[in-house]
């Protein structure tokens, strides 16, 4: 069951749409949960343009421009995979603003995952504002690593903007 940090949330909606950014999201680890919490935000038809779910390399080429090949060689995890996803998503959903989240909320044994992590990226009309590795608890269940990374996110977005 998700829990959502209002305060933080009702912070965001109060900032996007004070400067009058609108915002897009690109997520993969996150299943859609970012789209979901800002879907809950006050007033958020007024800043929130919408997302898209993205969960392997090539669904991250096909609609947010990341290099194939580059995806392929880090499992599509990386900082510059998520910067590419928020520039992109910023630009096909027509926003000034981009939130991006790829990773592992869980560990992957079969590939040698045991600490949960991902990369987030926020970006601002065409420039990366946040660009950071984010740490996961191996000892979570998977909701509750993507809600940890979406209250992680909250929070950055209220640094950075």
């Amino acid at each position: 069951m998700q829990t959502i940090d209002n305060k933080n949330l009702a912070l965001v909606s109060q900032l996007f749409i004070k400067n009058h950014i609108t915002v897009a999201v690109a997520e993969s680890c996150t299943s859609g949960m970012i789209q979901l919490t800002l879907s809950q935000a006050p007033d958020a038809m007024s800043f929130f343009q919408g997302g898209i779910t993205v969960y392997n390399a090539g669904q991250k080429a096909m609609h947010l421009d990341v290099n194939p090949i580059m995806a392929e060689a880090c499992d599509s995890v990386s900082k510059e995979i998520a910067e590419q996803m928020s520039l992109s998503a910023a630009g096909k959903f027509n926003a000034e603003a981009g939130i991006a989240i790829t990773g592992y909320a869980q560990p992957v044994p079969e590939k040698g995952i045991t600490n949960c992590y991902a990369y987030i990226a926020v970006s601002k009309k065409g420039k990366i504002i946040v660009s950071k590795r984010i740490k996961g608890e191996a000892e979570k269940t998977l909701s509750e690593n993507q809600q940890l990374y979406t209250h992680k996110i909250l929070a950055e977005v209220l640094k950075a903007f």
